[in-house]
């Protein structure tokens, strides 16, 4: 041990040096302690990368009150009820007299009691339509009828066939094998993995026309939700982007992430003119001509991870903006919600060091000080949620339209192909838009019988 100095001077010089040497290396752990500490709820990471050893995870929007499990107080329960009239009925005869003996026939006066009703499948059975051509003399000539147009083959299936592939395959994320055994265990008929295949890209085809109305309809829209997620496509890294809305989806694949996907011909952001809800990644605000508006679930995380490591102004925009959000909107009191927001952003701006000069390039920021940037640089897309109508406090929406993607990519891997993660991200699309405006199954069966479908 180094012996120390016996005069008071050099012992406050050792003492400053000493905590001067504890700040720094104090500072060069909070990084990497706050890395360690990163989970789905104080970051933008799924909530699949918190592992098995997750702690009990907080929701981003936190939830009012301690309620318990199943349905609330004055929630109006859903269960089956009875149909006027039943596709068939049986009666229910006692066997005999207990007097005579007598056994009585159904066709006696009798008197009915209640009666009971049963819901259930019948038993699954492929049903054959043979189709025949005929041909007819008539003014001294033989005229012949037509096929209808999705009879192609001397033997087929049928659109309902390619409909139910198609959503186990897509809507249920099913793989190819699990479908043609499902399909053999009911229907005692072996379906291998090509009749799949062509089903599936004979819908990417007959639903172009989906993505069409699609598209219009979001141009057309004054909110839209923009997202994206990484898929693998052939081993590779690609990027699932989304535009949707409460009743439109649409989602494309591309190799990159940033401008060059999102200025492509299947992106919606490069002609939208209306309100860009979205993550504040900043690819996106290079199409100025779109309003953009941020989520505030995103926020909430991020400032959750401040708050972890003790920031005030992060728990005083934290409450704020959740009360803001619980409250009635659009707030009347433009000016003061204004003025609230940029006083908690002065109180950051003296919390947070300020940058520290670096080597090479710009000078290093804090996690805090880049957020405050961020949130001074983009106040309107922060606060548009409690100062105008209509407008979402989070980009929900579009998580949600991404969310089959992910738990597609947990059941089969990867998509094989370019061509076949196309075909899945259209096919994904046409369903969610079919399912937030009609019936799934019968928007499918529509599309392999050739019959016109209409989105609104």
């Amino acid at each position: 041990m180094t012996d120390l100095p016996d005069d008071i001077k050099s012992l406050k010089a050792i003492i400053q040096q000493l905590v001067a040497e504890n700040e720094r290396l104090k500072a060069e752990n909070a990084e990497p302690r706050r890395r360690l500490g990163l989970n789905s709820t104080n970051s933008h990471q799924p909530p699949s990368s918190d592992g098995y050893q997750k702690k009990t995870a907080k929701p981003g929007l936190p939830k009012a009150g301690n309620r318990a499990n199943g349905g609330q107080a004055g929630h109006r329960g859903n269960t089956l009820q009875r149909v006027a009239q039943p596709d068939q009925v049986q009666i229910h005869l006692p066997r005999q007299c207990r007097c005579c003996g007598r056994a009585f026939s159904p066709d006696e006066v009798h008197e009915v009691m209640p009666s009971r009703q049963v819901f259930d499948v019948p038993e699954p059975k492929l049903e054959v339509t043979e189709h025949r051509l005929v041909q007819i003399q008539c003014c001294g000539v033989w005229q012949r009828g037509e096929y209808p147009a999705e009879v192609t083959a001397a033997v087929q299936y049928g659109a309902g066939v390619r409909a139910l592939v198609t959503k186990l395959s897509v809507d249920h994320k099913m793989p190819l094998e699990q479908i043609s055994q499902l399909f053999e265990d009911l229907y005692g008929y072996d379906l291998n993995s090509a009749t799949i295949e062509e089903a599936l890209e004979r819908g990417y085809t007959l639903a172009e026309p989906i993505e069409q109305q699609v598209v219009a309809r979001l141009l057309a829209q004054e909110t839209v939700h923009f997202d994206e997620t990484g898929v693998r496509v052939a081993g590779r890294l690609h990027w699932l982007h989304t535009a949707s809305t409460a009743t439109h989806t649409h989602l494309f694949v591309h190799a990159k992430r940033g401008n060059e996907a999102l200025a492509s011909v299947a992106s919606v952001l490069k002609d939208f003119h209306g309100t860009a809800v979205h993550d504040c990644w900043s690819p996106y605000f290079q199409f100025q001509q779109a309003r953009h508006v941020l989520c505030g679930a995103h926020l909430l995380r991020e400032l959750n991870n401040l708050m972890e490591n003790g920031s005030r102004w992060a728990k005083d925009l934290h409450q704020w903006l959740w009360t803001l959000h619980q409250g009635p909107r659009p707030v009347a009191a433009a000016d003061d919600v204004r003025g609230h927001y940029r006083r908690i952003l002065a109180q950051a701006d003296g919390e947070e060091p300020p940058p520290q000069p670096s080597p090479r390039g710009k000078p290093k920021q804090s996690k805090g000080r880049n957020l405050l940037n961020r949130l001074r640089e983009h106040e309107g897309g922060v606060l548009a949620f409690a100062l105008e109508p209509g407008i979402p406090f989070t980009n929900n929406q579009a998580e949600r339209d991404l969310r089959p993607a992910k738990v597609k990519q947990k059941v089969s891997g990867c998509f094989r192909t370019q061509p076949g993660a196309q075909v899945y991200a259209r096919l994904q699309a046409a369903i969610s838009t079919f399912r937030k405006q009609l019936n799934v199954f019968t928007c499918l069966r529509q599309l392999f019988l050739l019959q016109p479908v209409t989105v609104a």
